[in-house]
């Protein structure tokens, strides 16, 4: 009996210290659980009115505290990719998967339970990029300083234009290059973006931006409404923003025709707030952000039955490219930049 009750004295000891080990355990785990729970880091290029109208209401609604990092899409992703393995962000909110598909390795792999709600040609079919809003191609023209109508890409080519065209490097921003494949298939035959006749074209646009092209998005629509130049390629919502706001520019969609990329979000590879990054993807897709952002601001959403405001260019009036292909401009966007910096490099 003794011995009995010498075992059992032991066994209940062992149970004790395992208790308290699965205890600090759990401890651990709340503890790791409720930090994430409450921290999100968002890397986005987006406009600073879309950041925080989602940003702030993401906030309210799910008590998730938001870190931004806010820069151009180049200098985004080149950090995604130098903390590959250890990721500093969670959520990058930048480009299309035009510009991102050769990078799919540094994202995760995750389709939102509001994807069924977007309209069917901007719904997640790879897996990896969620498009939430769309930024249509456009022109941006100061009403004071254009001495003549510019209405399409071939208005480019203005000679009173000459050095007063502002656009991006299509090598690194995801407008510019959006911009450089629009004027590809507007002109090329039989709107072929690598034909011959797209890159003539190609050659006379880089002689008449005089080979001032910036390193930096944002300055393309702020140098044209600054009157610094007099009419930038750049994308629809901080154009639309300038003319809400009472500034004396134009937003022009080319008779040519537009690209209409779905803008979209992803998850970091590895991204330490794993759970939140997920909420954000569901959250900047469901009804209430969609309408909000579609009523309130200068962005497209793309879920069926989205608002829009009145002051945005009717989707009608539009026209399109009818044999765009963004999976095709994906696979072969390394070949056009190739070709793009051969073409740069020949009218220096």
């Amino acid at each position: 009996m003794k011995v009995s009750m010498k075992r059992l004295s032991q066994l209940v000891g062992v149970a004790v210290i395992s208790l308290a080990i699965a205890g600090c355990g759990g401890g651990a785990d709340k503890k790791e659980g409720a930090a994430q729970s409450n921290k999100l880091v968002v890397y986005t290029a987006r406009s600073e009115q879309l950041n925080n109208l989602v940003i702030q209401s993401f906030e309210k609604d799910t008590g998730i505290k938001v870190e931004l990092v806010v820069a151009g899409t180049g200098p985004l992703l080149k950090r995604v990719e130098s903390e590959k393995g250890n990721p500093g962000g969670d959520i990058f909110w930048a480009a299309d998967e035009t510009m991102l598909s050769s990078k799919q390795d540094l994202f995760e792999k995750y389709v939102s339970k509001e994807d069924e709600h977007m309209l069917p040609e901007f719904r997640n079919k790879s897996g990896y990029f969620t498009p939430a809003f769309a930024d249509p191609t456009v022109l941006i023209v100061n009403k004071d300083l254009a001495q003549s109508p510019i209405r399409s890409w071939e208005d480019l080519l203005q000679p009173e234009l000459k050095g007063k065209i502002a656009m991006g490097d299509p090598a690194n921003s995801s407008s510019a290059f959006q911009s450089l494949m629009a004027m590809l298939y507007a002109h090329g035959k039989d709107h072929d973006p690598m034909s011959p006749e797209a890159w003539e074209f190609i050659d006379k646009f880089i002689a008449n931006v005089d080979g001032k092209f910036l390193n930096s998005s944002g300055a393309v629509h702020k140098g044209v409404a600054d009157g610094e130049y007099v009419v930038g390629l750049t994308w629809e919502d901080p154009a639309a923003n300038y003319v809400k706001n009472g500034a004396p520019v134009e937003v022009v969609f080319p008779t040519e025709g537009a690209i209409f990329p779905g803008e979209s979000v992803q998850i970091i590879k590895g991204a330490k707030n794993m759970e939140n990054a997920k909420k954000f993807v569901d959250y900047m897709l469901s009804e209430k952000i969609q309408n909000e952002v579609g009523e309130t601001l200068t962005v497209r959403p793309l879920r069926e039955g989205a608002k829009l405001a009145d002051y945005m260019t009717p989707q009608s009036e539009i026209a399109l490219f009818p044999n765009y292909s963004e999976s095709w401009v994906s696979e072969n966007k390394p070949k056009v930049v190739e070709m793009w910096n051969q073409h740069l490099e020949n009218s220096l």
